[in-house]
């Protein structure tokens, strides 16, 4: 589905991405893991289209989305959820939803793509009237991820969404990561919580300096000790 190869990128005269390459399957959830520095955010933005690259390619579907415009990548079925959220916080949790289909083409059913985010995020269906600033941070990456995913998106890249929340939340978005992937969403997670990222995907690709430096089956990972030696190696 999604072929990263060869990418560098990076901002200024700092170069971030080293000849960067990995693959996402369709169907899956695929973990990028590194630490701080390693360029997880930037790879984000870069297969959405918010950097330039400054070589290599990125295909989707076999079709080439590099140097592409980030408005042209949603529309090739990319959508992200970045660390920020970006919600619009004076509006209420139904009109942030609304604004996910906005890029959409001809005919859309609005309301059912709204009942179908509420089935994934009953949460967001109790608070369909209140302001986006008035959720808690749990709530506000639910609202962030169901706007996302009113695209319908081929591929949904969810950048560290449980910075910052208490365990029990970080449990709910486990669970509805899994429950969002079992209705045949694609996900790419880039997530600090090894733990939790480990739980819920089915391929792993360790960052560090801008490279891969391990890309296992998550079958074939036994412990978190053999991620750490990779961040480190």
């Amino acid at each position: 589905m999604l072929s990263v190869q060869g990418v560098f990128a990076g901002y200024g005269a700092v170069e971030v991405l080293r000849g960067l390459s990995f693959e996402v399957p369709r169907g899956k959830v695929v973990a990028l893991l590194g630490g701080n520095g390693a360029g997880k955010t930037t790879t984000m933005n870069a297969i959405a289209g918010l950097i330039p690259l400054r070589g290599g390619d990125i295909h989707m579907d076999g079709e080439r989305i590099s140097r592409q415009p980030s408005h042209r990548v949603f529309a090739a079925g990319i959508s992200l959820v970045a660390q920020s959220r970006e919600l619009f916080p004076e509006m209420t949790v139904r009109e942030n939803l609304e604004l996910g289909v906005l890029a959409q083409r001809g005919v859309i059913n609005l309301s059912a793509l709204v009942e179908e985010v509420f089935e994934m995020f009953p949460r967001l269906r109790e608070r369909a009237s209140n302001r986006a600033a008035s959720l808690s941070g749990g709530e506000q990456q639910m609202l962030a991820t169901g706007r996302a995913l009113m695209a319908r998106p081929k591929l949904l890249l969810l950048d560290e969404p449980t910075t910052g929340l208490a365990p029990i939340i970080v449990a709910e978005l486990q669970r509805i990561i899994g429950a969002v992937n079992a209705r045949g969403y694609t996900v790419l997670l880039v997530e600090q919580n090894t733990k939790m990222a480990l739980d819920v995907a089915d391929h792993v690709h360790v960052l560090r300096r801008g490279q891969i430096a391990l890309s296992k089956p998550r079958s074939e990972i036994s412990d978190t000790q053999e991620i750490f030696d990779a961040y480190l190696s």
